[in-house]
């Protein structure tokens, strides 16, 4: 057999591995989301999304989980954005080449990668204890806010590295500050991969639930908040507490939360997709 038919098998068999590689995953999601779809077709209406949690499984729903979800993404999204544009900018366009800025970028990359449950004992002992906030709404959005931030920081970076250094040149040549090219030139080219980047870091967040449990969201609540002090739960926790009930009924509810949870998860998806295609239209380089 000749070396080129030789290097022809590897490549075929190398392309078959890789498909398998990409089908088999697939599959199994597929297949897992099936069988959750299923098991929650029997629960899954307006009652179940405007009921509160109840000892009856058939008489509960999510309505506190799913407004304390949107209640903590707001929260983090308020907190951890501006932040994370503002440091991203920062470090990309003002700060200098030294060991202090490379020193604070190695550290950010580190912490993307901290396991979740690290930082619900970090907002425990920070929001919770030493600042008073209690076990509240806003001590677990200030947690979760300090969990995406160095997503934030980091994918507010790649979108703004994807501006042409000649842009901002050209801006300089005509006079601008350095200011008035962030803010003008800068930071509108790159608002699609910024408002990508940040919308799917929420969508990270909003399936959190071991930093939430560690800073006190309650598994069982039956009102709905009523300030940032108040005490609350989210969809993940709902759903962590219907699964550990041994009755089957409250299983069949866990699978019809999970699947308010990933359509929640696709409408947050879609909308950083259509927000970035809308801005990108109006790029002219």
């Amino acid at each position: 057999m000749s070396d080129r038919k030789r290097s022809k098998i590897y490549e075929r068999v190398f392309v078959s591995m890789c498909v398998i590689a990409i089908a088999l995953p697939l599959v199994l999601l597929v297949a897992l989301i099936l069988n959750i779809a299923i098991d929650a077709m029997g629960r899954i209406g307006w009652d179940f999304l405007v009921s509160y949690p109840s000892r009856k499984p058939q008489a509960a729903g999510v309505l506190p989980g799913l407004v304390g979800s949107m209640y903590l993404m707001l929260i983090t999204a308020g907190i951890s954005l501006p932040i994370g544009v503002a440091a991203a900018v920062y470090l990309e366009e003002y700060a200098l080449s030294n060991w202090f800025s490379r020193f604070i970028e190695v550290n950010i990359a580190n912490l993307a990668g901290v396991p979740s449950v690290i930082y619900g004992l970090l907002g425990l002992e920070l929001f919770v204890r030493a600042m008073g906030m209690g076990r509240s709404l806003l001590a677990g959005g200030c947690t979760m806010a300090l969990l995406v931030l160095p997503i934030v920081i980091l994918s507010s970076r790649e979108a703004l590295r994807t501006v042409p250094s000649e842009v901002r040149q050209g801006a300089l040549a005509l006079g601008a500050s350095r200011w008035q090219v962030v803010r003008r030139v800068v930071l509108p080219m790159a608002m699609p991969g910024i408002l990508t980047g940040s919308i799917l870091s929420i969508s990270r967040a909003i399936g959190e639930t071991a930093p939430l449990i560690v800073v006190g969201a309650l598994t069982y609540i039956t009102f709905l908040p009523d300030g940032v002090m108040s005490p609350f739960t989210v969809l993940p926790i709902q759903i962590f507490n219907w699964v550990s009930r041994p009755q089957q009924a409250f299983v069949l509810n866990a699978a019809a939360g999970i699947v308010v949870l990933l359509v929640t998860l696709v409408l947050l998806n879609a909308t950083a997709i259509i927000m970035r295609n809308r801005l990108q239209k109006r790029r002219n380089w």
